[in-house]
């Protein structure tokens, strides 16, 4: 069996709904076992739900010694003035150990996002991809033969880099059925190739 895992922070519900698409392209492969958690809230609760942050998510939290447990990790993160959020920065700042260890080696990791206009999308992801490169993990981001990833027929967020969906200034914008389905192929891509890589793997 092959386990992917999709690990996301969502202040107000964009990236959580993107993850779920993510998640449904990873378990569509056969032989795939997806969990969706979340990383931990910074904010003091009563700050952000004066922010209107949507604490109450159902994915469980995760901790960092968890990814371990997977051969493909998709990260999912709002923009931050074309960097990933504190709390996906402070997630990933806690996993030194098992870079010393170079236990994420060779595991696939990909990154999705949500952001308010289109500036930043591709820097955020690449933030992220940062880190995984230290880690040594190989980066699969969407299938350029993805129909909707060169379609121009709206404005939608999403690119090879990754999946993505634009809030809007006022984030009542939520993901199109286009960058949804961005979401799902990159889901399978990663599937895919984290089988391929463990089923090449020696026993």
């Amino acid at each position: 069996m092959t386990r992917i895992l999709v690990l996301y922070y969502s202040m107000y519900g964009h990236v959580e709904k993107m993850a779920r698409a993510v998640a449904a392209g990873a378990g569509s492969v056969a032989g795939t076992i997806v969990d969706v958690k979340r990383v931990p809230e910074l904010m003091p609760e009563d700050v952000a739900r004066r922010a209107g942050a949507w604490l109450d998510q159902p994915a469980p939290i995760a901790q960092p010694g968890e990814l371990v447990d997977y051969d493909g990790i998709l990260l999912g993160t709002p923009t931050r003035f074309g960097n990933m959020s504190a709390q996906m920065r402070n997630f990933l700042d806690q996993t030194g150990p098992l870079w010393i260890r170079g236990a994420l080696a060779g595991r696939v990791g990909s990154v999705f996002c949500s952001t308010g206009t289109p500036n930043g999308t591709e820097a955020t992801i690449l933030s992220v991809y940062n880190t995984l490169i230290h880690h040594g993990m190989l980066i699969a981001g969407v299938p350029p033969t993805t129909p909707e990833v060169k379609a121009m027929d709206e404005l939608r967020a999403g690119s090879v880099y990754g999946a993505c969906t634009l809030a809007g200034g006022d984030g009542r914008r939520q993901p199109l059925p286009a960058e949804l389905a961005i979401a799902r192929a990159q889901g399978r891509h990663v599937a895919e190739i984290a089988a391929r890589l463990r089923a090449g793997a020696p026993s």
